[in-house]
């Protein structure tokens, strides 16, 4: 009895004895695993059996003035293959994949990529709806073929389809901006993307409680712009029509609160739809309100009015003794209409668009003080636009200029000039001699609602109050009965404008094609409390088209859709009269 005691509890200790041996080695080959080879197991694990799983951050929106989407992001699918499951059935899987996703899937170049040898990963098609993906999923499962997984995605959408294209840009295939408001804050509207690496089955399940290793996603900040959406609308259509009616190549409709340089409406015609991807060639998706310049024409009289009035030289009723005609550097300049000698006043000049009259009133002013005014308005340099691809416009420097140049600058040709330039450098004549830089964007929201506004720059002054109180009295002589453009009246509303006509240049020579026009009109109301500032300009339109006939009746409905929107009263004075002649 006892020596089988004695032998059982040797048993027990060699059993003992085995079991820490076993768990001995399990351990160390356990810590070996964790420890020294974890990243080597971990690849072989990857490489043998499990799928990586990204969790797409949605793009932030981009949204106008009070909240309504203007681009957004909506729920798609990305579908993957694992080629080692699905190179058996690969005709098969690329036969419904083609019936249920239509074009996006080539049957031929599926089936090549279902059998990529030695891969387990493969995109089949990015960025599909989620509802269509869906269907085409549903009946890879009906059939029993798999192999064929969906990782979520965003797709990026216009809810106005081509509603102020140009001003937001688009995003290309990757999701990164490359236009617009798309590109310039695509940092902000860009989130972190989740992302997840989970074991799954021989048969492409995903193993419950198996190890998974997981990246919290971050959605992009929402960019709020300082734009109108209905005004938008608005203008778009208008500006379209202008365009076609007056055969014009291309054309821009601007709108900005003169008292916060913030942009409240930008159209361009033809533009394009970055939701159907229809009219996206280089001509259009330009944003030609940044990226265009042109000889803007007598539109720039203004500045050089507002110059001599800064300098006490000239005022509204100041008398000016017009010739017939001038022959400058053997270049003779006249009006676009005939005349003899004639007595016009400063105001006159404006109202009847005068070169000559222009050119007489700025010979007082030296070429440097000229350029130095011209400079002070932001000519030839950025407008500070929070918009990418800016021109600097062309614009001389003073000490190399002859008389022509000074002649032709004074009234707008031999300049270049951006549209944006322009709408700054009037808006600084409405806004009682301050300029300021324009913004389309007010703010950016964060993913928990936080708003963010967006750093203004301060205004700076560029001329005296009364020298723009001048300017703004000779202006409103344009949209008087007997000016050149009381097609822009709008009823209930003092209006100050200016037209503009300048010859095109051909870019290939340098030269002015004679009979191609770029024509506009700049134009602000109510003009005793200037509130908006609206800038159409219409380029190479049928011959003898002007500014006052053909951009001007443009104005008038934008401006005054405008005036009715953010509810301007009328001021209830009427434009004081001034004299054109003397």
């Amino acid at each position: 009895m006892t020596e089988r005691v004695i032998l059982t509890r040797r048993r027990l200790r060699l059993c003992t004895i085995f079991v820490f041996v076993v768990f001995g080695v399990f351990g160390a080959r356990l810590f070996q695993i964790q420890g020294i080879d974890s990243s080597a197991y971990a690849a072989a694990s990857i490489a043998a059996g499990t799928q990586p799983k990204t969790e797409p951050a949605p793009r932030g929106n981009i949204l106008d003035r009070n909240g309504a989407q203007l681009a957004t992001s909506v729920a798609g699918l990305t579908i993957t293959a694992d080629p080692s499951m699905t190179a058996e059935n690969a005709p098969q899987i690329a036969r419904i994949l083609r019936e249920k996703l239509g074009d996006d899937v080539d049957y031929f170049d599926t089936i090549d990529k279902l059998r990529t040898p030695d891969s387990r990963f493969v995109y089949l098609v990015r960025d599909v709806p989620k509802w269509t993906a869906d269907k085409a999923l549903d009946a890879l499962s009906d059939a029993k073929l798999t192999g064929v997984f969906a990782q979520k995605g965003n797709i990026r959408t216009y809810p106005g389809g081509s509603l102020a294209a140009n001003l937001l840009g688009y995003v290309n295939g990757a999701g990164k901006g490359v236009a617009g408001l798309e590109q310039q804050y695509d940092k902000t509207l860009t989130g972190t993307d989740g992302s997840s690496t989970y074991e799954v089955s021989p048969t492409g399940q995903r193993i419950p409680m198996a190890d998974s290793r997981i990246t919290k996603m971050v959605p992009g900040e929402d960019v709020k712009t300082t734009i109108d959406r209905d005004l938008q609308w608005y203008a778009d259509q208008r500006l379209t029509d202008a365009v076609r009616s007056s055969s014009s190549d291309w054309g821009l409709a601007i709108t900005m609160d003169v008292k916060t340089c913030q942009i409240v409406q930008m159209s361009q015609a033809p533009t394009f739809d970055a939701d159907t991807r229809t009219g996206m060639d280089d001509s259009n998706t330009v944003s030609r309100a940044v990226q265009n310049v042109y000889e803007p024409g007598s539109v720039m009289k203004t500045v050089t009015m507002a110059a001599l009035a800064d300098q006490g030289k000239i005022a509204a009723d100041t008398p000016i003794s017009v010739p017939s005609s001038l022959t400058i550097d053997k270049f003779r300049i006249g009006d676009y209409w005939e005349h003899g000698n004639i007595k016009l006043t400063a105001a006159g000049v404006i109202a009847l668009s005068s070169n000559l009259g222009t050119i007489v009133a700025s010979q007082q002013m030296s070429d440097q003080t000229m350029y130095d005014y011209f400079s002070k308005f932001g000519f030839g340099q950025k407008s500070g636009v929070d918009l990418p691809g800016e021109s600097n416009g062309i614009l001389t420097d003073g000490k190399s200029w002859t008389k022509a140049n000074h002649a032709t600058i004074s009234f707008g040709q031999g300049i270049s000039v951006t549209a944006m330039q322009m709408m700054r450098a009037v808006g600084a004549i409405a806004n009682a001699g301050t300029m300021c830089e324009p913004t389309v964007v007010s703010s950016t929201i964060d993913h928990d609602g936080k708003e963010s506004p967006v750093a203004s720059t301060p205004g700076r002054r560029v001329v005296s109050k009364d020298a723009a109180a001048t300017v703004t009295r000779m202006m409103e002589a344009v949209t008087a009965d007997d000016g050149t453009a009381p097609a822009a009246q709008i009823e209930g509303y003092r209006v100050a404008g200016k037209t503009g006509t300048a010859w095109r240049v051909d870019p290939a020579t340098g030269r002015y094609i004679r009979g191609q026009n770029t024509v506009s009109f700049m134009g602000f109301a109510p003009a005793d409390n200037p509130r908006f500032l609206t800038y159409i300009v219409l380029d190479k339109p049928y011959s003898n088209a002007g500014g006052g006939s053909t951009a001007a009746p443009v104005f008038h409905d934008i401006m005054s859709m405008a005036l009715e929107r953010f509810g301007v009263a009328p001021s209830g004075s009427k434009s004081p009269k001034v004299e054109q002649t003397w």
